[in-house]
């Protein structure tokens, strides 16, 4: 009996130990059912409506409680016998075959169910599954003082009210819809759009309500940084079929939770504009103008407790107004104009006793403790020896090819006394001093087009008075030596503080044009003469009358013979051609006249192929080709690569085709002392004359270029050497007046864009336009003294390799540079405003805080000045020509005393300052 209770016992203890240990496994397959699928699911049995208790592994039905055991054990009273314990064991084994298969029943189905749900992810509408991206954007508050657009938006929506006071809404949904039906109540917005339109618009997409763009205000927070501001929101949406800026304001009857960082919204600003629209009108900029109004918290709680519209109304003008005083005053203002090196000279140095020669003074005092660091900051710094070598290869090319240029033209001008030997010993001689003395060594020296329309001028007054020209030239450019010091020692470059940025422009794109005009001059010069050309003209329309002339002479073919050999190996019908294009000259001509079509059509080839090749490496850094090192160091090369390039096809591609070089004569000497002695009273004294007038135009030339260097977007450190680089710029012309050497000057546009070249440039982002700034400049000596060395060596490559750049390159070279001049002239971007959308207006300063009239009217004014510079710039009449420098310093008067009568001063302060 004992054995048989022991037996029992053990059996129940067998069977309680069972059901402990299928629970236990039961609790596992259900927690690692739940971590594997929670994720993917949960969300799908939130949006279906499914209950989504089952994640849980709730199956209490099939686990085995108390009770069940109960009911499986084996009764207490049951008798004995081995038959009796032989059924106990029996429904023990039972009863483990039954959980095992419970489990293995929940495991199936749980199988079945996730296989079913991957069937519905699999047919389910992809409407149903989105990314959305999100990011946050730091824009700026709207300037109520500077910018004109910010109080007109206002005004505006004041007259065209569309307020909501006290709205009985709650959700996002349907605050959005109430505010859109209250703009379609409008005839003109119903017409151009729809509730469903709009929507669209607003909203992500339609089965998700999150709204496309907002702005919200912030707040520093001493927890987590900062905190949004969570009282109001403004939604922005662009509809396409909008042609006007829509603005409604509804202030909710109680706070509402619109999402994320909108948990307790009182006021919804909703702004609807078109897509295509002005930059200053965009939705943006229109929501700017609203989130800085209610940014205010005082303004805000002033905003709910108003009574009725007319209340709200007033208290939106009077903000505007408030915001107008506020940020008009000096210490809230966040742009400035930045202060001239002569006002900041005037603020250092103050009243000296004896003011002769003070300016000369202070520049040296700012100037050379910086001497050893100008040449130091040639060869240190982060990509300073690529930047300084790419800069002296184009300085070289950007001197040397304009030096042959002018010379071409002095040598014609006086009969061979100055010519491209001499004009390159003066461009080395007179860039080596100033890049060793001068102030500041990134104005680059150089003899210009007006300089050698001097020249000629004077050689025509020689001819006709029978003067010596070398005497001449050289009492010229003493007086005008001697004019240049007087305006050194009187301090008179003060007088560039009045020197307004819209001058500078005026005279910059003058010079742009006149390098452009000298390229288009000699374009049509040498199509007269090898393409349009009696003989080229005769063989197209007289061929028929004139046929026994269709071939040339024994003698003409001798004579051309070079010029058809290329055209033999060609076909019969361009033999022809070519033979019927060389005819006799008339009996009176005396002469042979060619027609050499080809020379035409390769010069315009070479001259555009150099502007292109140029202009597109000048540009590459914009392109996604190659990495951004080599893009860089394509840009930097760009004028030597097309220089190089297209000198290699015109010499050698197309060395058949025989070009013209420039001409050359070796010179036996070439330091010659004028003889100032051969001039009678009179000449000296109209030399005189003849220097005031080139002493202005060294005075306007000089300065000018030294204040575009200068110019404060430019971030240069060292500062302004104004007086002592006009002393420098006096000793160095008086010089080079004693032999007859071309006079050089500060150059346009090459000073600027030898900054640029040394410049490290970032490309600025605004509202989809991209425009470059300056990060740093090295501001180096090294670059002006290298490439001034190296073109003194090019006199030992006279005439030969030099000759091998064909002319054409040359002009090529001239609207390269003056194409490459226009990056950065407000003037010529105003310019184009005339010829662009409104929409595609980029978002300057002077764009926000101007109106579009003024804008335009301002350019014209600046155009009417620039047309009458080049009525008497490019006069043919040479005398015109001499009130040039005149001209130039009266633009100075008509800016400071004609001007302002046409504008309020703050819109001339953004129009022609360097207000950022």
């Amino acid at each position: 009996m004992a054995i048989i209770m022991i037996y029992n016992a053990c059996a129940k203890l067998f069977i309680r130990y069972t059901q402990t240990f299928f629970k236990h496994l039961q609790n596992k397959v259900e927690s690692c059912e739940y971590e594997r699928f929670k994720c993917s699911d949960m969300s799908d049995a939130e949006t279906s409506g499914d209950d989504p208790t089952w994640h849980s592994g709730n199956h209490e039905e099939e686990a085995v409680g108390p009770e069940d055991v109960q009911l499986l054990e084996v009764p207490n009273g049951s008798h004995g016998g081995p038959s009796g314990n032989s059924s106990s064991l029996l429904t023990s084994s039972g009863l483990l075959k039954g959980i095992l298969k419970n489990r293995l029943e929940t495991v199936e189905s749980n199988d079945l169910y996730r296989q079913e749900r991957r069937r519905r992810h699999s047919s389910a509408d992809e409407d149903d599954f989105a990314l959305l991206h999100g990011r946050f954007e730091k824009v700026p508050l709207k300037d109520f003082h500077a910018e004109i657009r910010a109080f007109k938006d206002v005004e505006d929506f004041l007259s065209r009210t569309l307020l909501m006071l006290d709205l009985q809404k709650t959700g996002l949904t349907q605050i959005i819809e109430a505010m859109v039906q209250k703009l379609l109540e409008k005839k003109e917005v119903s017409a151009q759009t729809s509730l469903e339109e709009a929507r669209h618009a607003i909203f992500t997409q339609d089965s998700v309500h999150t709204l496309s763009k907002t702005i919200q205000g912030t707040m520093t927070s001493e927890v987590s940084g900062f905190d949004f501001d969570q009282n109001w929101i403004c939604v922005m949406c662009d509809i396409p079929t909008v042609t006007k800026r829509h603005v409604v304001i509804a202030r909710l009857h109680s706070p509402a939770n619109l999402g994320s960082n909108s948990h307790e919204v009182q006021f919804v600003i909703l702004v609807m504009a078109p897509v295509r629209e002005k930059s200053t009108k965009s939705s943006l900029e229109t929501a700017r103008t609203f989130a800085t109004l209610f940014l205010d918290i005082d303004f805000r709680h002033q905003l709910l407790l108003a009574e009725s519209e007319y209340e709200f109304k007033q208290l939106l003008h009077t903000r505007t107004k408030l915001l107008i005083e506020e940020q008009g005053l000096p210490e809230n203002r966040k742009s400035h104009l930045v202060l001239s090196a002569f006002e900041q000279e005037e603020q250092e140095g103050g009243k000296a006793r004896c003011p002769l020669g003070q300016g000369l003074i202070r520049d040296l005092k700012r100037r050379l403790p910086h001497y050893v660091s100008d040449f130091r900051d040639g060869f240190v710094g982060n990509k300073t020896i690529h930047k300084v070598t790419s800069t002296t290869f184009f300085l070289y090319f950007a001197c040397v090819l304009p030096n042959i240029a002018f010379g071409m033209l002095n040598d014609n001008n006086t009969a061979g006394v100055i010519d491209v030997q001499k004009v390159l010993f003066s461009q080395c001689v007179g860039g080596l001093l100033f890049a060793v003395f001068g102030g500041q060594p990134l104005i680059v020296l150089l003899t210009t087009a007006p300089l050698a329309l001097y020249t000629k001028i004077i050689y025509s007054i020689c001819e006709d008075f029978d003067l010596n020209f070398n005497a001449m030239f050289a009492c010229t450019g003493l007086w005008n030596a001697f004019f240049l010091l007087i305006f050194v020692f009187f301090n008179t470059s003060k007088l560039m503080k009045y020197s307004s940025r819209s001058t500078e422009e005026v005279f910059s794109l003058f010079i742009t044009f006149a390098f452009s005009a000298d390229a288009i001059k000699d374009t049509i010069k040498d199509f007269n003469k090898n393409y349009n050309t009696d003989v080229c003209h005769g063989v197209t329309h007289s061929n028929s009358t004139n046929q026994n002339a269709s071939f040339p002479t024994n003698s003409s073919l001798t004579t051309v013979s070079a010029m058809t050999t290329a055209s033999t190996v060609t076909t019969v019908s361009m033999v022809n051609v070519t033979n019927s294009s060389m005819l006799a000259a008339p009996s009176g001509g005396g002469g042979i006249e060619e027609c050499l079509r080809e020379n035409s059509i390769l010069f315009l080839l070479l001259m555009l192929g150099t502007v292109w090749l140029g202009i597109t490496l000048f540009n590459f850094t914009k392109t996604p080709f190659l990495n951004a090192g080599k893009r860089e160091m394509l840009a930097d090369y760009a004028l030597p690569v097309a220089v190089l390039v297209m000198s290699f096809f015109g010499s050698y591609v197309f060395r058949e085709v025989h070009m013209k070089p420039f001409k050359y004569k070796a010179r036996e000497q070439m330091f010659e002392l004028a003889p100032l002695h051969l001039l009678p009273v009179g000449a000296v004294f109209a030399a005189a004359g003849l220097g005031f007038s080139l002493s202005l135009l060294f005075f306007m030339d000089q300065n000018i270029s030294s204040a575009l260097v200068n110019a404060p977007s430019n971030k240069l450190k060292k500062g302004a050497a104004y007086h002592w680089d006009l002393f420098v710029v006096a000793v160095i012309n008086a010089f080079l007046s004693i032999f007859t050497m071309p006079w050089v000057h500060a150059a346009l546009p090459h000073s600027p864009l030898h900054v640029r070249a040394l410049a490290d440039l970032e490309d600025r982002v605004d509202q989809g336009h991209v425009h470059q700034i300056v990060v740093h400049v090295r501001e180096t000596r090294v670059t002006g003294i290298i490439s001034h060395v190296m073109i003194g060596l090019s006199m030992l490559m006279l005439p030969y390799p030099l000759a091998y750049i064909p002319r054409p390159v040359l002009d090529g070279l001239f609207i390269y540079v003056a194409i490459t001049a226009l990056y950065g002239n407000q003037l010529f971007d105003r310019i184009l405003l005339f010829f662009t959308e409104q929409s595609a207006y980029p978002p300057n300063h002077y764009i926000r805080r101007v109106p579009q009239r003024k804008i335009h009217l301002f350019t014209t004014l600046q155009l009417i000045q620039l047309v009458v510079l080049c009525v008497f710039g490019f006069s043919p009449i040479p005398y015109m020509k001499m009130v040039f420098p005149v001209l130039i310093m009266l633009l100075m008067p008509i800016r400071h005393k004609i001007i302002p009568n046409f504008f309020e001063p703050k819109y001339l302060k953004a129009l022609d300052g360097h207000a950022h």
